[in-house]
């Protein structure tokens, strides 16, 4: 079994190398160093050779159908279909077991303080291997939740590698209303997901300010050499500590209050909008109370429950709610 997981994961570190866009047409010495250094910690050629990587690659155009192929020109090794990926392809049942002896010895570390974050990740990945791995067509009885567009996670690892060498980074990003792109040019700060897309949390000179952009509207991603300005002050806890959702911005956050029905009152009491809110009403009358910075975020998920929520406080936010809920109103005459 070690023998072929060893090659499983061979083949995908293989694979995302040469699908890697920012270094193309990876060498044989490459692609071993990086197998070895995945594998065992170190890339010294003690524990795999040219030749085995060169009997990966016969496997994977075997068994998979890669189309690898070798520039003289570039010195390395290309797809000749560029939009082929060894990730499409269905986890064989050894893949199935690899993954699963992985995943229990991640099991074991789950309460670990570091891993704790990451809990639900994992129990989401045992879940779905437990039933892949229990019927072929396990698809017809069950669905597991997906993301619509996972575009521009292809940036995560060049824009970490940014953030840890401290460099700037350039890209084309997209106006989410005019859909014009833009040149940008930032310091990178963090990387931060919210519900199910990337967004890049930088800090940009010319403006003085912290901005956010989303990485599905980003092109073009370009470390440069150029060393990155860190505010000395910011803090990536401090900076969302009263955020709902991914906008943040500076000022005091208000106290919010929202009077909930019975059972609009339970899902909210399930899934809290903020780690702040608490229930200090619990009879006939649900009340919540929240500490936040109002964001868009915050008021459309308000929306969503409709008529089974009412704000009353603070006035400002009451009154953005009834001007919404009047064009709806309007919208429906």
């Amino acid at each position: 079994m070690p023998h072929i997981k060893n090659a499983f994961i061979r083949y995908r570190i293989i694979d995302r190398m040469i699908r890697n866009r920012y270094k193309p047409f990876p060498s044989k010495q490459e692609m071993r160093e990086a197998c070895e250094d995945a594998l065992y910690g170190d890339s010294h050629g003690n524990h795999i050779c040219d030749s085995t990587i060169e009997k990966d690659m016969f496997a994977m155009r075997m068994e998979h159908d890669a189309p690898i192929r070798y520039s003289k020109s570039k010195g390395g090794y290309y797809y000749e279909d560029a939009d082929f990926s060894i990730n499409d392809i269905p986890l064989s049942e050894d893949e199935l077991n690899s993954i699963k002896f992985a995943l229990n010895t991640l099991q074991q570390f789950r309460e670990v303080p570091f891993f704790q974050q990451f809990g639900s990740a994992i129990d989401k990945i045992v879940n779905r291997v437990s039933v892949e791995s229990t019927t072929e067509d396990a698809h017809r009885f069950i669905q597991f939740e997906s993301s619509a567009s996972v575009q521009g996670s292809e940036f995560l690892p060049v824009l970490l590698e940014a953030i840890q060498a401290q460099k700037k980074v350039w890209f084309l990003y997209a106006s989410f209303i005019s859909f014009e792109e833009k040149p940008r040019k930032v310091s990178p700060l963090l990387l931060k997901e919210y519900r199910n897309r990337w967004y890049l949390v930088s800090y940009d000179s010319s403006k003085k300010d912290v901005i956010t952009f989303g990485l599905d509207r980003m092109k073009d991603v370009m470390v440069t050499e150029e060393q990155a300005d860190v505010p000395d002050d910011f803090s990536s806890d401090r900076y969302f500590q009263h955020t709902v959702g991914i906008t943040a911005y500076k000022g005091e956050p208000s106290l919010v209050r929202i009077k909930a029905q019975p059972v609009a009152a339970r899902y909210i009491d399930s899934q809290p909008f903020h780690p702040s809110q608490r229930m200090i009403t619990e009879k006939e009358i649900f009340i919540f109370e929240l500490k936040i910075l109002i964001s868009e975020e915050f008021i459309r998920a308000l929306l969503g429950f409709a008529g089974e929520v009412e704000v009353l406080a603070p006035e400002s936010l009451r009154n953005e709610i009834r001007q919404r809920a009047q064009v709806m109103f309007a919208n429906y005459r």
